[in-house]
C-alpha cells in the first residue's frame, strides 16, 4: 500500500484499516510460529504498512 493512497483516506478509514493490519500482523505471526508461514516478508510488508498508516494519522491530527 502506497502513502498517497493512505493520505487520501479519513481518521476514520483509517483507525479501521489499522486495526485490519495489527489483525493480519497477530495471524501473520501465529501462521510463522505454528510453520504455516511460507514467505516471511509478508510480515515486514504488513510492519511497514502499519507505520505508514499510524504516520498518516498523526500527521492529519497535527493538521487539524
Amino acid at each position: 500500500m502506497k502513502y498517497t493512497e493512505i493520505v487520501e483516506k479519513s481518521i476514520g478509514d483509517l483507525e479501521k484499516l489499522l486495526r485490519e493490519k495489527k489483525l493480519e500482523l497477530f495471524e501473520l505471526r501465529m501462521k510463522l510460529k505454528t510453520l504455516q508461514l511460507k514467505d516471511t516478508s509478508e510480515i515486514r510488508k504488513v510492519r511497514r504498512d502499519i507505520a505508514r498508516i499510524k504516520t498518516a494519522i498523526a500527521e492529519k491530527r497535527r493538521a487539524e
